[in-house]
C-alpha cells in the first residue's frame, strides 16, 4: 500500500486538457483522487482559467497544498500561434483536420518566443524564434505573408535582425 498522503506537501499534477471544457472525470480522478480532491470541482476549475483557450488543446499544471488546487496554464508553441491566427473555436467533433492557413506578423512570433523562451532549451531568442518558426511550419501558416522555412532561412544569414531580449 503506498504511504498516506501529506496535506501539507505541495504536489504538481500536470495533464493536457481542452480549453473551456470539464475534462473527463474517469481522466481527472485517478490523479487527483489519491490527494484527496473532488475531480468534479477540480474540472471546474479548469474549465474557469482555460476559458481564454476556448476549443483548444493546452497543458494544465495543478498545484495542490492543503487539499486546495490551483490552476495554471502552460500554453504550448502551437496553441499560441493558433491563438495569435484569432480563428473562431470550433467544435472538436464536427470539425476535423483544419488547416491553420492564416498569416502572423514576425513581431507577434517574437513575442510567442519571449513567452516561450523560459521552457525552451534554446540558447537565444533568435533560436526560440526558429523553434516557433517551426512549429508554425508544420501547422500550416504563413509569417508576414511568407512561408516560415524562408524566415528561417533569412534569420540564419542574419538578413532578419532578431532582438536579444
Amino acid at each position: 500500500m503506498p504511504p498516506k498522503f501529506d496535506p501539507n506537501e505541495e504536489k504538481i499534477v500536470i495533464l493536457r486538457a481542452v480549453g473551456g471544457e470539464v475534462p473527463a472525470a474517469a481522466s481527472l480522478a485517478p490523479k487527483v483522487g489519491p490527494m484527496g480532491l473532488a475531480a468534479k470541482k477540480v474540472g471546474d476549475d479548469i474549465m474557469k482559467n482555460t476559458k481564454a483557450w476556448k476549443g483548444l488543446k493546452i497543458t494544465v499544471k495543478l498545484t495542490v497544498k492543503n487539499r486546495q488546487a490551483s490552476v495554471s496554464v502552460l500554453p504550448s508553441a502551437s496553441s499560441l500561434l493558433i491563438k495569435a491566427l484569432k480563428e473562431p473555436p470550433r467544435d472538436r467533433k464536427k470539425v476535423k483536420n483544419i488547416k491553420h492557413d492564416g498569416n502572423i506578423p514576425l513581431e507577434q512570433v517574437i513575442d510567442i518566443a519571449r513567452t516561450m523562451w523560459p521552457s525552451s532549451m534554446a540558447k537565444s531568442l533568435a533560436l526560440c524564434t526558429m523553434e516557433i518558426l517551426g512549429t508554425a511550419n508544420s501547422i500550416g501558416c504563413s509569417i508576414n505573408g511568407e512561408d516560415p522555412t524562408d524566415i528561417q532561412e533569412q534569420i540564419r544569414n542574419n538578413e532578419i535582425e532578431i532582438p536579444e531580449k
